[in-house]
């Protein structure tokens, strides 16, 4: 059973600059709950326990976060405002968070290699938390925990775009395993294409689960764009060997890395509380 989920957050955020200058943009909120908080429930009704969290300068405040309060808690013992923090207590009495810090931004893969002292030599799941997602019944890390117990191998999740938006994600191309389950043996992987180039208009999205050669592989990857370390490069070497499945995820998803998608998700979730 995967008992680990590795964050990314050492990025700078930079498209909601100012805000995000001095606060994380993992810790921006979707009504009164951070991105990053989501992501962590999100793996914790998956059934993963430990946290670990690959951070960057300026990120203090994730720590702070998933870490007691004690003269907060105090201030509101026994008053009508004490029930406020009994989610965030929920949460950090069911995880362990471990963290380390990405020193240079070199990419996902990059991110996610940096992240190999907290992961050790076992399979793990990776959320983005900037995509958030939600699904009223089964969340999208527990959809895919039930595809990797049957396939044993790298899952990514993946959804339709529109294709003139390719060249914003990873865009897999893949043969259909089981129309049962939206399953598909992934056999080609581009990163950021541009439409004319793009193999298909199926993008991968923030949410995968990796078995620990990945580690290898990434040690072995040579930079692309920008001079950073791109996960799809490694996961086109697993693909090769016909170890990465590609699985057409059951929810909605919230690109919460840019302005219209953290506008979107805020409006979706104030809908759903009965607050609009």
């Amino acid at each position: 059973m995967i008992k680990k989920c590795l964050f990314p957050a050492a990025g700078y955020g930079t498209r909601f600059l100012p805000a995000t200058k001095a606060v994380p943009k993992e810790m921006l909120p979707i009504l009164t709950k951070p991105l990053l908080q989501y992501g962590v429930e999100e793996a914790l009704a998956a059934g993963m326990s430990t946290m670990a969290i690959v951070t960057g300068r300026g990120k203090r405040s994730i720590e702070d976060h998933f870490d007691n309060a004690f003269e907060l808690e105090s201030q509101l013992a026994g008053t009508s405002k004490e029930h406020y923090l009994e989610e965030i207590k929920t949460v950090i009495e069911s995880a362990t968070f471990t963290y380390v810090r990405q020193r240079q931004m070199l990419g996902l893969g990059h991110a996610i290699l940096t992240g190999e002292p907290l992961i050790g030599n076992e399979p793990f799941a990776v959320i983005l938390a900037d995509d958030l997602c939600t699904n009223g019944n089964t969340s999208v890390l527990s959809q895919m925990t039930e595809v990797f117990n049957k396939y044993q191998c790298s899952i990514i999740a993946i959804e339709e775009i529109p294709m003139d938006q390719t060249n914003k994600y990873g865009v897999i191309a893949g043969n259909l395993v089981d129309e049962t389950d939206d399953t598909y043996r992934v056999t080609d992987m581009v990163e950021k294409p541009e439409p004319k180039d793009a193999p298909t208009n199926m993008a991968i999205i923030g949410r995968y689960i990796l078995t620990p050669d990945i580690f290898d592989i990434l040690r072995n990857t040579k930079p692309g764009k920008g001079g950073e370390i791109q996960i799809t490069d490694a996961l086109l070497a697993q693909a090769k060997q016909g170890k990465v499945i590609a699985y057409k995820f059951k929810g909605k998803r919230f690109d919460c890395g840019s302005i219209e998608g953290y506008v979107a998700a805020t409006n979706y979730f104030a809908k759903q509380q009965g607050i609009v």
